[in-house]
């Protein structure tokens, strides 16, 4: 998503409508998240924090919740929590969130945690080796670190207005991959392996089509339409509404699975970085 979503995240409730780039996001994670469970065996997860440039949010683990994860999130901003609980309670899941308004310090014990993950949400932490060095000292497991792919094409145009000024809560230099890589090892941490995610046929736009065209062409008119089609997003799928959107979704995979590293890097919307201890 782009930068605006800090503004408008809560466009996503009641209504969830997150339309087919982010839709298709989720279920690709979504077999990253559960390759990762099947591999490693964790239980107890931590998702710190969980607002990222996504549509919907605190809802990136309810996979690991479905498997029998005890998940935990944190985040910034009390009424996207309040609103993270709903979703989550429509879910009928259990779910333990807590506020961290800058993610300097984690409340827990050392050792807390299986597993550790954020999604595009690093730039949100106000300390980024203060924030390493504490994910690393709760979290006895993995760590996954997924990031925007700031060499993919769509990235400098979703940055378009970005100002310290306008914006100071996002800090860019905090997704630099090197820059993570090197506080995690600096934390003994091992780099396990780091390839790209996220990588459907369209570029990362940040934002539905029509605003998207908007946004590029600000003389071409449009006629308001009714959306005649329901919201797309990935609720109905969890509550066992739409059984069939995962692959509906994963019809779109064989373009990711098949598009070479080497193009990946300036087609993927993400990469991810996976630490071991």
């Amino acid at each position: 998503m782009a930068i605006p979503i800090i503004n408008t995240w809560q466009n996503y409730y009641p209504e969830a409508h997150e339309g087919m780039g982010s839709s298709y996001e989720r279920i690709v994670l979504n077999l990253l998240l559960s390759s990762l469970h099947t591999k490693y065996g964790f239980a107890n997860v931590l998702e710190s924090p969980c607002f990222g440039f996504t549509g919907i949010t605190g809802i990136n683990l309810v996979q690991l919740a479905k498997a029998g994860c005890k998940v935990h999130l944190e985040d910034s901003d009390p009424l996207r929590i309040e609103l993270i609980q709903n979703s989550w309670q429509d879910l009928g899941l259990p779910v333990s969130i807590k506020l961290n308004r800058d993610f300097t310090q984690l409340d827990y014990k050392d050792h807390s945690f299986d597993f550790a993950f954020n999604f595009s949400a690093m730039w949100f932490v106000k300390d980024l080796s203060s924030f390493i060095s504490e994910l690393c000292r709760v979290t006895r497991g993995p760590i996954l670190i997924c990031v925007p792919n700031q060499e993919g094409l769509g990235f400098r145009g979703q940055l378009q207005g970005y100002s310290p000024q306008e914006y100071p809560q996002l800090r860019p230099s905090h997704i630099d991959p090197h820059s993570i890589i090197y506080l995690m090892q600096k934390q003994g941490r091992t780099l396990q392996s780091r390839n790209y995610i996220d990588c459907p046929p369209w570029p990362d736009i940040g934002m539905n089509k029509e605003d998207y065209i908007k946004k590029i062409l600000p003389a071409v008119a449009f006629t308001p339409r009714t959306r005649t089609k329901p919201a797309q997003s990935i609720m109905p799928y969890y509550r066992g509404e739409d059984p069939t959107f995962a692959n509906r979704m994963l019809r779109l995979y064989p373009f990711e699975k098949l598009l070479p590293h080497g193009l990946k890097r300036f087609w993927a919307h993400h990469r991810y970085m996976l630490f071991v201890p």
